[in-house]
């Protein structure tokens, strides 16, 4: 009997800060088997982040922590020259702040992601991943990294550090000719219609493979896949891609569960 497919469903929440609210995380709880929280540095903030952590456990989300740049008025899409050093430093410090609220909520922590500028320039700058992982390593090398799958730079640090790696694919993002995410600088950068979000997933998981910006076919083996929250009617994207899932047999489950024990 052929193995069942199994893939990881992740989303970016916990992105609201104060009185102004970012994405329907309540919805995106409902479809989701992961969530990447904001760490209070490019988003959210310790309200936020104990609601959310809560939110996730009554949902039965697996709560990773997303660590960004400092830059709440760039929502951490801009890049920041700080030394390895400092990132790592800067990752282990909002591990330490969400695992707090993980903590009280007798919820476990059970993956890492960067977040925006930083995910992306670590996908190709070998110093920048390897500070991120060794951060992650710091706190515990029992935790995952989450990262662009095909990053050689991710795939390296992960493994110099001792660290499990998560390839992941994106559903609401267009993609490079080499495998990074197209700029969201470019119109049709970020994909909308749950339609073809969707189908860009079910190419991902039953082929391996996504279509870049200028019709080429590139290589791509995730074990989860990102939705972003804050994409115009992400809940009806992420739903899209769960029916399309399920009807063709692929089951939905989060990292915890691909990987083994997440961290209590």
């Amino acid at each position: 009997m052929a193995e069942t497919r199994r893939i990881d469903l992740n989303s970016d929440m916990g992105e609201s800060f104060g009185h102004w609210t970012l994405g329907d995380d309540a919805a995106m709880v409902q479809h989701i088997t992961s969530a990447n929280l904001a760490c209070g540095f490019h988003a959210g903030d310790f309200t936020v982040m104990d609601q959310t952590v809560a939110l996730c456990k009554q949902a039965g989300v697996g709560v990773g922590a997303q660590p960004g740049y400092p830059d709440l008025q760039g929502f951490g899409r801009r890049p920041i020259p700080l030394s390895p050093q400092e990132v790592e430093q800067m990752v282990l410090y909002q591990l330490g702040a969400l695992y707090g609220f993980c903590r009280a909520h007798g919820v476990a922590l059970t993956h890492v992601k960067p977040h925006g500028a930083l995910y992306n320039q670590a996908a190709e700058e070998p110093a920048l991943a390897r500070a991120i992982a060794f951060g992650v390593a710091r706190f515990s090398r029992e935790i995952p990294l989450v990262a662009l799958a095909g990053s050689a730079a991710y795939a390296a640090a992960a493994a110099d550090a001792g660290l499990r790696l998560v390839p992941e694919a994106f559903a609401d993002r267009r993609y490079n000719p080499d495998g990074t995410l197209q700029s969201r600088a470019f119109a049709g950068s970020l994909l909308t219609d749950p339609a073809e979000a969707a189908g860009q997933v079910m190419r991902i998981v039953e082929q391996g493979e996504v279509v870049a910006h200028d019709g080429s076919v590139v290589p791509v083996r995730a074990a989860s896949i990102c939705f972003h929250g804050d994409t115009p009617g992400a809940p009806r994207i992420v739903a899209a891609a769960r029916e399309r899932l399920a009807a063709a047999g692929v089951t939905v489950c989060p990292i915890s569960a691909l990987l083994g024990h997440p961290v209590a």
